[in-house]
């Protein structure tokens, strides 16, 4: 396997209610409109709809990827050698980090709709950032994934020494 293949890939999609909300974004700006006619009443309802699924897409854009060695979470991207170990955390445990627990310094890739989270500490002394919190549907595969570009990265590194 190459070292630039993509180990994980997740995408933070917002939850299908939030659709639906859109959809009623779209119908109070119908309301708001309707005194003034028909066809400002259906501008309203396809504008008004088209905007707040615009902001729904944008807020569930973000990736969680890991390739060519390295840990890419929406705009960060760290290599896979700066990791130390991975902490899956269940709902409760992942509230906790978000909340009391949480320190100011730690990178947080926050979705409130997605309960679990894994947590991986940051190795590398240069980096001022002591963990990073991962909103994830996925954790499992996501430490796992962390864990086999840590090996490739170690293989590969003895083969360029070797």
């Amino acid at each position: 396997m190459q070292l630039s293949a993509t180990l994980y890939e997740e995408r933070l999609t917002a939850p299908r209610s939030w659709w639906l909300i859109s959809f009623l974004v779209g119908v109070s700006f119908a309301l708001i409109l309707l005194p003034f006619g028909t066809l400002p009443l259906l501008g309203g309802l396809v504008g008004g709809t088209a905007a707040a699924a615009v902001v729904a897409s944008a807020y569930g854009s973000l990736r969680i990827r890991v390739v060519g060695g390295s840990l890419i979470a929406g705009e960060a991207k760290i290599p896979v050698s700066a990791l130390g170990d991975a902490e899956i955390l269940d709902p409760e445990e992942a509230r906790a980090w978000r909340t009391y627990k949480a320190d100011t310094r730690a990178f947080l890739l926050l979705r409130a709709y997605i309960p679990r989270a894994l947590r991986v500490e940051v190795t590398d002394p240069e980096d001022p950032t002591p963990y990073l919190y991962l909103s994830t549907r996925e954790p499992e595969q996501l430490a796992a994934a962390i864990e086999a570009a840590k090996h490739q990265a170690k293989d590969q590194a003895g083969d360029q020494q070797a």
